[in-house]
């Protein structure tokens, strides 16, 4: 019935725009600001932090608007690293994307999503007197069943939209990213023009002044991982290289407009939370509560609070949708190259989509937010990422040396020198600070070892 083939090119460069900022922006905007307000950092350092990360992200930008020029295949970032390194660093890629990063990011949106329409709707908990039933004592398939009923839900949806066309999906994600950004917008003006009562002169916080050095830059780098994630999945346009118009100019374009898009939404609309609460009113918000909606609530009361978990699930949705479309390229791509599941390098006959890839995607995924182990490899996501992120950065200079790349890269050679080393110092910092997590990471990127070696005699077989 399907039949392997090449995907149809007719995602336009505002398409690819909105898909590069409909991804960034998901729940982390929101959310980032209460667990870095409890930092020990002033107002003024918390936006540094968002502006660093912001800058270290476009700097990212400028790295893969390069590497961008070297093919016009599916598979984005995947085949970046086979061209650059071989089949072995970018199946290790590829599998971190499948098990980790990709399946991980689509079950943490979904259960998000899922969770923000709860919050209005109430959805019913069938399985509620099954929620201790564990497996190990570390799965709980049965807890909030509703929640993860819903979420597998809309997966399947989203799925089903995304295998009849990859245009249609398109169009979706442009109408639900333009409102997204419509409301940021609408939330950040209310919070320019909202004058918090008694205010005093001396607003901004001194406690980032009873740090040690040292201890002021462990936290400012803990706040800039919070704003990290909330840039995660900017350079997701590359993975549907194969289906943009003229990849070579529209690519690179779209990932660095995204980016400044979500730069300047994201540093704004955090300048506006601090506006409006103040620090130690942030910090001590609850974790199971969303800082935004304590914000918005604080301007227009108990609508704020409405409005919020309308603009979340609209973001989350959007983002989740963006994920769904781009990640089970890079499986489509490493099956055409021999390198993962033969059926997933399937185009289904008449609508052009890689639809067995989208399916073996929403499968590990539902597995994902069943057991709960997305909360866990959420965690991880960064840090997997960044491991490749500093390899990519160090191809692009190899691949200019040998003049394999012939553009011009915006800050060449000091975009990627930083790349490289922002990339070692937060691996480093992860590994020290967080052992246990960086061990797991680590693991489930070497699984793939076996796999890589067993697809490799199967492609020597078939040649």
């Amino acid at each position: 019935m399907n039949k392997t083939s090449s995907l149809n090119r007719v995602l336009n460069l505002p398409t690819g725009i909105l898909l590069v900022a409909g991804t960034m922006i998901g729940s982390g905007a929101f959310k980032k600001i209460a667990p870095m307000s409890q930092l020990g950092l002033s107002e003024i350092y918390i936006l540094l932090a968002w502006i660093i990360a912001g800058v270290i992200t476009m700097f990212g930008a400028f790295v893969y608007s390069g590497l961008a020029s070297m093919t016009t295949e599916t598979g984005g970032v995947y085949e970046y690293l086979r061209l650059m390194f071989g089949n072995f660093f970018s199946f290790l890629f590829g599998w971190s994307i499948f098990t980790i990063g990709g399946s991980g990011s689509i079950a943490a949106l979904a259960f998000i999503f899922s969770q923000s329409v709860s919050s209005i709707f109430h959805l019913p908990d069938p399985f509620h007197s099954l929620k201790n039933i564990s497996i190990g004592n570390f799965i709980f398939p049965f807890a909030d069943s509703g929640i993860k009923i819903f979420a597998v839900i809309v997966m399947c949806l989203l799925t089903w939209i995304n295998c009849r066309g990859v245009k249609k999906a398109g169009v979706l994600n442009n109408i639900v990213t333009a409102a997204k950004i419509l409301g940021i917008l609408l939330l950040i003006l209310l919070g320019l023009f909202y004058t918090r009562p008694e205010q005093s002169v001396a607003a901004v916080s001194n406690t980032s002044l009873s740090l040690s050095g040292a201890a002021q830059f462990s936290a400012l780098f803990a706040a800039m991982l919070s704003a990290l994630w909330a840039y995660d999945g900017w350079a997701n346009i590359t993975y549907v290289t194969g289906e943009i118009k003229n990849p070579k100019r529209n690519v690179p374009i779209a990932v660095v407009a995204g980016v400044g898009i979500a730069m300047f939404l994201y540093t704004t609309l955090n300048y506006t939370f601090i506006k409006v609460l103040p620090l130690d009113q942030l910090a001590a918000i609850g974790q199971n509560k969303i800082a935004a909606a304590e914000v918005a609530s604080v301007i227009l009361g108990s609508t704020g609070s409405v409005l919020i978990a309308s603009l979340i699930m609209i973001c989350t949705f959007g983002a989740l949708n963006a994920c769904i479309i781009t990640y089970p390229r890079v499986y489509f791509r490493m099956a055409q190259e021999g390198f993962f599941f033969k059926k997933v390098a399937d185009v289904h006959p008449i609508y052009k989509t890689p639809n067995t890839s989208l399916i073996y995607s929403l499968i590990w995924s539902c597995v994902l937010v069943v057991t709960g182990t997305f909360d866990q490899l959420t965690n991880l996501v960064i840090f997997s990422g960044y491991l490749f992120f500093g390899l990519i950065a160090y191809g692009l200079i190899k691949m200019k040396r040998k003049g394999i790349i012939t553009t011009k890269v915006i800050g060449y050679p000091f975009t990627p020198i930083v790349i490289m080393l922002f990339s070692a110092v937060l691996v480093v910092n992860t590994i020290v600070v967080q052992p246990k997590e960086s061990f797991i990471g680590i693991l489930l990127i070497l699984s793939g070892v076996p796999f890589y070696y067993q697809f490799k005699r199967k492609q020597q077989a078939s040649t």
